[in-house]
């Protein structure tokens, strides 16, 4: 991790905690937090859509130093798009970050290259950060192809992008075969997968954007595992999955992430 970006660890509840749970995870999560865990750290947490106004009310009140993030948003800005939450929507409730391209949108809802490079452009023209997730199956992981799927995947994120908006976005590899499974990459295979990152951005777009750009890694984030793997020199945060619905569990791999003094 580079002292010269500051770490990211954000936690996405996905489809977990009604209302009420949420109110009471944004409290307890304000209580266990100390000064010296946000001194050095960004955080974010990303709830469902139903619980963001809940948890930007606790939050705030509380002067919680965490950014609200969401998980999801549509292309467009407005219209005739039953079900979809807009861009706009969320930037109104505060939100900061907005998680495009999970492995599982792409996956389970059939989200293209081209689509996440369409909601990536949705939240940065209302003046929010993309974390845009990448990253390769098992499948293609075991056929040397990580390298490919990965450029493929920055490259389309690129085209979302001109040279003064770039700094703005956040990448996050998530190895599909580590989502969920309890087994996280090696911090030898994240570092690998975000140097690959950080050079095709470095490559397209400079070797400063190259230098700024924040790199997390998701996929099975536990307190146990999160400081080896922040300790790579390309990693500069985690997105975490089920361990972030724990309070308790997220405050510690928010220590975890500090970077060393």
């Amino acid at each position: 991790m580079s002292a010269r970006r500051r770490p990211l660890v954000s936690g996405n509840w996905k489809m977990n905690l009604d209302h009420h749970q949420a109110i009471h995870a944004a409290r307890d999560l304000g209580l266990r937090l100390r000064g010296a865990d946000t001194a050095a750290v960004d955080l974010s947490v990303h709830p469902p859509f139903t619980d963001l106004r809940s948890v930007q009310t606790v939050l705030e009140a509380d002067d919680v130093p965490v950014a609200l993030g969401a998980q999801n948003c549509a292309v467009e800005d407005a219209g005739p798009f039953t079900g979809e939450v807009s861009a706009p929507m969320l930037a109104k409730l505060h939100v900061e970050y907005v998680i495009v391209g999970h492995s599982e949108r792409r996956r389970l809802f059939g989200e293209t290259d081209e689509v996440v490079a369409a909601k990536l452009r949705a939240v940065v023209r209302n003046g929010m950060t993309p974390i845009c997730c990448v990253g390769e199956t098992l499948e293609e992981r075991e056929a040397g192809e990580t390298t490919t799927r990965l450029t493929g995947q920055v490259d389309a994120a690129l085209e979302a992008f001109d040279g003064e908006i770039l700094p703005a976005l956040v990448v996050a590899y998530e190895p599909l075969w580590a989502i969920g499974t309890g087994r996280a990459a090696s911090p030898d295979d994240a570092q690998d997968a975000a140097r690959v990152i950080r050079s095709v951005v470095a490559a397209r777009r400079g070797d400063e954007a190259g230098a700024q750009l924040r790199v997390q890694y998701g996929g099975s984030v536990t307190p146990a595992n999160a400081a080896e793997l922040v300790a790579a020199p390309d990693i500069d945060g985690l997105l975490v999955g089920g361990a972030s619905l724990d309070p308790a569990q997220f405050v510690a791999i928010a220590r975890a992430a500090h970077p060393p003094v």
